[in-house]
C-alpha cells in the first residue's frame, strides 16, 4: 500500500477526504479498546449495512441473492454468511462492471489495480479520495503504536524511481521536507555509502522499507561494521514478508523496533503489530476475516494454515464479499498484553513471499517493486518472469482479448524504467502459465543461486 506517498496527502487537504479520514481516526481511537462484545456488534452492524447497500445496488450482488432467495435479512449472524458463495479473482475480473454499485456517481469511480505478484492481475474500484481516506485513518492508527504521526521524518525505500538518480541523486523529497524516498533501484556497493550518508544527514525517527531492500542496506552496513542512525525508533515494514532471519539482522544493525503489517490495496484486511507483540492484530473495524481450508471449510484451531477471506467494510463503491485473496496465514492462540479484543495472525504467506531479479553489478531488485500497482498489465491475462543469468530477465505472458503491441511497448517502457537499460529484456507470449503444487501462480521462475549472493533464504 502507498498511502503515505504524497498524492495521498493532497488528497486529504480536499475537505470531504479529511472530514471522511477524522470520522474514522477518532473512531478507531476509541474502537481499538471496546470490548469483544462490542466489536461483534459493531462488526454485524456494518455488515448488515453493507448487504443491503449490495443488494440494492450492485448488480452481481442482486443477481447472487436472487439465485439463491435470499434477502439480507436472512443473513441474521456472521454463520449465515456462509450462504453466499466465495468471490474470487477469476469473478471479479469477469463482473467488473456488474460490481460497481449504482449509486454512486460515474466520477466517484477511481481505478485502480493490484500489484499482481501472484502472476494474474487484477483491477478494480475505490471511491474516488474517500477510500484512500479511510485507509490512512487505519495506516495512522496502526503506525501510532510505535510513535509515528504526520510531523515525524520517514525515509522510504518502497520501489519509488527517482528522476535524478541518474546524475547521482538517489533521492527526492516530499511532505514539506518531512519524507525522503530514496532509489531501491541503484543500491550497490558503489553507491550505498552515499544512502546513509544522506539518510544520517536527514535524521529520520522512522524507515518506510519492503523488507528486501532494507535488509540490502542492513548487509551493507553490517559488512562494513558502519554504525547504527541514532535517531531511528522504528522501522515499518509492508508488503513483504518479514523473515525471523531479517528481523534478527535489522535489530542488529539498527538497533530499534522493527514493526510489519499485512494488507492488500482490494481493502478486505488489514492487521498490524502492537506495542507488545508481533502477531499481526486484524483490525475488526476494517472488515470480516476468516480463515479456510482446501476443501473451503472454515478453519478454527490456532496454528493451522488457511486461506484468507475477507469482507471489506470500507469500500462500498466495489464491495468484495467473502473474497478469496490468495494469502495464506494461522491464527495466534497466545493472550496479548495490550489487552485489543483482537483476533490475531502468526504469520501471512503468499503474495508476500520475496524474490529478487539479478541485474548487471551486483544490482538486485525485489519482485515487489517491479510491479507496484501499474495498469501497463490492464490487457494482459497473466505474466510470469523468468531468469537464468544475471541481467537478463524474461517476462512470460498470457496475452488478454484486447492486447496490442503498443502493450508490449508499454510494458516494455515500464521495465527498463524500473531496472535500466542494461538490463536485456525479452517479452515471449505463451498459452498458458503453470500453477505451483499448492495450486498458486509463481510470479517469478528464480533460476540464479540468488541466495548466495545476498543471504536470502527461500523455505
Amino acid at each position: 500500500m502507498s498511502f503515505v506517498e504524497s498524492a495521498t496527502f493532497k488528497v486529504l487537504q480536499v475537505a470531504p477526504a479529511y472530514k471522511t479520514f477524522r470520522s474514522k481516526y477518532k473512531l478507531l481511537q476509541k474502537s481499538q479498546w471496546w470490548s469483544e462484545a462490542q466489536l461483534e456488534e459493531y462488526q454485524l452492524r456494518q455488515l448488515n449495512e453493507l448487504l443491503t447497500h449490495a443488494y440494492n445496488n450492485v448488480p452481481y450482488y442482486s443477481k447472487v441473492f436472487n439465485e439463491r432467495r435470499l434477502t439480507p435479512r436472512d443473513i441474521r449472524d456472521f454463520d449465515d454468511l456462509e450462504k453466499l458463495p466465495f468471490l474470487t479473482k477469476e469473478i471479479v475480473r469477469n463482473n467488473i462492471d456488474a460490481l460497481r454499485a449504482r449509486n454512486y456517481a460515474p466520477s466517484k469511480f477511481e481505478y485502480v489495480t493490484t500489484g499482481g505478484s501472484s502472476g494474474t492481475p487484477l483491477g478494480f474500484y475505490y471511491e474516488r479520495r474517500i477510500s484512500r481516506a479511510k485507509e490512512w485513518a487505519f495506516i495512522r492508527t496502526l503506525w501510532g503504536r510505535v510513535g509515528y504521526n504526520l510531523s515525524k521524518k520517514c525515509v522510504v525505500l518502497r520501489g519509488d524511481v527517482v528522476e535524478t538518480a541518474d546524475a547521482g541523486i538517489y533521492w527526492k523529497s516530499a511532505i514539506f521536507g518531512r519524507l525522503l524516498i530514496l532509489s531501491s533501484y541503484h543500491m550497490n556497493d558503489v553507491t550505498m555509502p552515499t544512502y546513509v550518508a544522506r539518510i544520517r544527514k536527514f535524521k529520520p525517527e522512522f524507515v518506510w522499507a519492503y523488507p528486501s531492500t532494507i535488509t540490502l542496506l542492513a548487509r551493507f552496513m553490517k559488512k562494513h561494521e558502519i554504525k547504527p542512525f541514532t535517531t531511528l525508533k522504528a522501522i515499518l515494514c509492508g508488503s513483504e514478508n518479514v523473515y525471523p532471519w531479517q528481523r534478527d539482522l535489522l535489530k542488529q544493525v539498527f538497533g530499534c523496533r522493527i514493526f510489519s503489517w499485512y494488507g492488500h490495496s482490494e481493502m478486505g484486511a488489514l492487521a498490524g503489530e502492537c506495542e507488545e507483540s508481533a502477531d499481526y492484530h486484524l483490525f475488526p473495524e476494517y472488515g470480516l476475516v476468516g480463515l479456510i481450508g482446501a476443501n473451503g471449510t472454515k478453519v478454527e484451531n490456532a496454528a493451522e494454515r488457511g486461506e484468507i477471506v475477507t469482507t471489506g467494510f470500507n469500500n462500498p463503491i466495489f464491495p468484495l464479499i467473502r473474497y478469496r485473496t490468495g494469502d495464506f496465514a494461522a491464527y495466534s492462540d497466545h493472550d496479548c498484553a495490550c489487552a485489543r479484543a483482537y483476533d490475531r495472525l502468526t504469520s501471512v504467506e503468499g503474495r508476500w513471499l520475496q524474490e529478487l531479479i539479478v541485474g548487471t553489478n551486483n544490482r538486485v531488485f525485489p519482485i515487489t517493486a517491479i510491479n507496484a500497482h501499474s495498469d501497463v498489465y490492464d490487457n494482459v491475462e497473466q505474466f510470469q518472469f523468468h531468469q537464468e543469468r544475471e541481467g537478463e530477465l524474461t517476462l512470460n505472458l498470457v496475452k488478454g482479448a484486447n492486447y496490442t503491441e503498443e502493450d508490449s511497448r508499454r510494458i516494455h517502457r515500464e521495465l527498463v524504467k524500473k531496472l535500466g537499460r542494461d538490463m536485456k529484456l525479452e517479452i515471449e507470449f505463451v498459452d498458458h502459465i503453470d500453477r505451483t503444487q499448492a495450486g498458486k501462480f509463481k510470479f517469478i521462475v528464480q533460476k540464479l543461486p540468488v541466495d548466495h549472493l545476498l543471504g536470502y533464504r527461500y523455505e
